[in-house]
């Protein structure tokens, strides 16, 4: 998670998706090495832009 944000910035929704795009992500990783996971970082990347966007009000 982003520096600025804590636990309860997140919706319990957004909590839910972190937590399976993290299980995914895990599961890629046990894979190899060779496996990309860089799509599912991204997709975490929103969901905290998105928490973020709303603490900060813009």
């Amino acid at each position: 998670m982003a520096d600025d944000l804590s636990l309860g910035d997140f919706t319990p929704g957004e909590k839910a998706r972190l937590a399976l795009l993290t299980a995914r992500m895990a599961k890629r990783g046990l894979a190899g090495v060779d496996v990309n996971i860089n799509d599912l970082k991204r997709k975490a990347e929103r969901i905290e832009d998105q928490a973020r966007r709303r603490k900060h009000g813009k």
